[in-house]
């Protein structure tokens, strides 16, 4: 057997595997439902320091829309890369782990958009001065997660405000999850970095007067609970548990606990169509 063949065997191989995976996904009714979550992202997802425990805004959503489905929620911990693969082999049923509603991912996914968010610049307090306003940023190094669409998302901006004015582009800088570019900026390795804004007032709740804002949020989005586009019947499911959440001011109340009323959305949102 050539190696031609050997490739085109294990690719019709895999094209049979993946829509059973997918299929496979599909809960038997009132079954917990499996869902990926990485615990670093504060105050949507992190483990409680005094016990250990998964905690955050995403973690109580999940908790009550499986309440509301007559059933529970499974955590699965994993990594932002593994996500993806383990929705698309059957292994969780949902991602909910404050992943950006992005275009590119819905060939694969469908979305509940459950928080709006958008990409913010801030640096340390000691240099606050130096960044009156986000021009400011124009030549200097910024980091952010390269897991995110935020470094693609600083380079735009770049562009538009600092390359097409005459000033010298932003140096972008992706590094190994929003913890370290925060590392990277107390150590003066960065000179500003990004996150989205509606994790911001945690953090700098946490850490008081070690970070400052530099201007808004410079796009806007929305971050969603994703689940595989053949699972309809899921989808149906937990589309309707979100809309009685919103209805009876449980999804609001939840908001308001981890100070993300700001970043609330009014109703139910499919793939970021309002």
């Amino acid at each position: 057997m050539t190696s031609l063949t050997r490739l085109g065997l294990l690719a019709a191989a895999f094209a049979l595997v993946l829509p059973m995976a997918q299929a496979q996904s599909a809960r038997a009714k009132g079954a917990p439902i499996s869902a990926a979550v990485v615990s670093n992202y504060p105050p949507l997802e992190f483990k409680d320091p005094a016990s250990g425990k998964l905690t955050g805004f995403d973690i109580d959503l999940g908790e009550a829309l499986a309440a509301k489905l007559g059933t529970t929620i499974k955590w699965e911990e994993t990594s932002f890369d593994q996500m993806m693969s383990s929705l698309a082999t059957g292994r969780v049923d949902i991602i909910l782990s404050g992943m950006t509603d992005l275009p590119e991912r819905r060939d694969a996914v469908k979305f509940i958009d459950y928080l709006k968010t958008g990409p913010q610049f801030y640096v340390t307090s000691a240099r606050a001065a130096e960044f009156s306003s986000m021009s400011a940023l124009c030549g200097k190094k910024v980091g952010a997660s390269r897991r995110t669409s935020f470094p693609a998302e600083i380079g735009k901006w770049s562009d538009t405000e600092c390359v097409k004015a005459g000033k010298p582009a932003i140096i972008v800088t992706g590094t190994d999850g929003s913890a370290d570019a925060r590392t990277q900026l107390r150590q003066g390795r960065l000179d500003a970095a990004v996150q989205g804004g509606e994790t911001l007032p945690y953090i700098m709740g946490q850490e008081p007067n070690t970070y400052a804002t530099v201007g808004k949020p410079f796009t806007f989005q929305y971050v969603g609970l994703a689940i595989g586009r053949k699972n309809e019947a899921l989808q149906a499911e937990l589309s309707a548990a979100m809309t009685k959440l919103i209805a009876d001011g449980s999804y609001a109340k939840i908001a308001a606990k981890w100070g993300l009323a700001d970043y609330a959305v009014p109703k139910l949102i499919i793939d970021s169509a309002n």
